[in-house]
């Protein structure tokens, strides 16, 4: 069954959203930032954009305060009932996110709580106490599934990166199961264009690696508009790769892609396979009101944040602008 939202319910939300993209760091303001002498000025700058004061801030603190500002903008948008369903579509990454970290804290038995974050639909210390209690009851079963199958593929096989694949594979099926309950055409596009983007790195990073056929069919996700089974027809050399995103949004992404597998480098795919997604969201500027508008700011602000981070970081260990530039997004504004 659907989550009935009405357009009608977004009226001054969406044009709240769209006065506040004024003030989002557009492709000049990102040069400017790049531009700017030192680490301290460029937080200057981005203060100005609404971001708390990162002066003085290491590497760990910077990433700290850009998780609090994106869980205060989940908390705000939380205050309006009707968009709960449409948070939920970015808040779940993070709680699959805590439970990754979990499960590898508790197979190492050491404490990783300062790699969870605040962003999720569930509290950190409600998640973590169902670790600790093994009392799981209050989760969504899609979660409660995640980490017994988690923490067993780890205690199996002692391998990291199969466990997290097996919990990506629970994030990406609820994220279908939310964005179907929604039933709008742009946010089922949205989340098949998630996986589709996932499924093809993988492809890429798989075949670059080297690994077996066995391998990649345990890492390729179903519900993108290619199936894994097309994926796991192309060659080793990636011939058949082009032709399966031919005329989508994703194309020039796997031309980079096979670009990649002959020996360049992955930096400008990896950029093309984010960038088609803020081009999709583009979509959402033709839309006077309604969750479309809602879904591009949230998606927006998520490249944003990886923007600035990016652009932060590198000043804060001495990267030269021209390097940092080469590995940014398309802005949306």
């Amino acid at each position: 069954m659907s989550t009935k939202i009405k357009d009608t319910d977004f009226l001054y939300l969406t044009s709240m959203l769209r006065a506040r993209e004024a003030r989002m760091l557009s492709a000049e303001r990102l040069e400017r930032l790049l531009d700017a002498p030192d680490y301290e000025e460029t937080a200057k700058l981005v203060g100005e954009s609404g971001y708390p004061d990162m002066s003085g801030m290491t590497a760990e603190e910077i990433d700290n305060a850009l998780g609090e500002y994106r869980t205060d903008v989940f908390r705000e948008l939380e205050k309006n009932s009707f968009c709960v369903p449409l948070l939920d579509i970015f808040r779940i990454k993070y709680d699959y996110h805590n439970i990754k970290v979990l499960v590898k804290a508790m197979a190492a038995n050491s404490e990783g709580d300062h790699l969870l974050s605040g962003s999720g639909r569930i509290p950190v210390p409600k998640l973590t106490e169902a670790f600790i209690t093994g009392e799981r009851r209050d989760l969504p079963d899609s979660m409660k599934d995640a980490v017994s199958r988690a923490v067993g593929i780890l205690s199996r096989t002692s391998d990291p990166q199969l466990s997290d694949i097996d919990v990506d594979r629970h994030y990406y099926r609820e994220l279908r199961d939310l964005a179907e309950k929604i039933d709008l055409d742009f946010i089922s596009g949205y989340v098949s264009l998630l996986v589709d983007s996932a499924n093809l790195r993988t492809v890429v990073r798989t075949l670059r690696m080297k690994k077996d056929a066995d391998f990649l069919k345990k890492a390729l996700f179903e519900g993108g508009s290619v199936r894994p089974d097309r994926l796991l027809g192309v060659s080793s050399d990636g011939e058949g790769l082009k032709e399966l995103f031919a005329s989508c949004i994703l194309e020039k992404a796997a031309e980079l892609g096979l670009e990649a597998l002959g020996g360049g480098t992955l930096t400008r795919f990896e950029q093309e396979c984010d960038n088609a997604v803020i081009r999709y969201l583009g979509k959402a500027k033709l839309v006077s009101f309604g969750m479309e508008p809602v879904v591009a700011h949230l998606a927006s602000i998520e490249a944003e944040l990886m923007s600035i981070r990016m652009i932060l970081t590198g000043k804060l260990c001495g990267i030269s602008p021209e390097i940092i530039r080469e590995r940014l997004r398309t802005s949306y504004v």
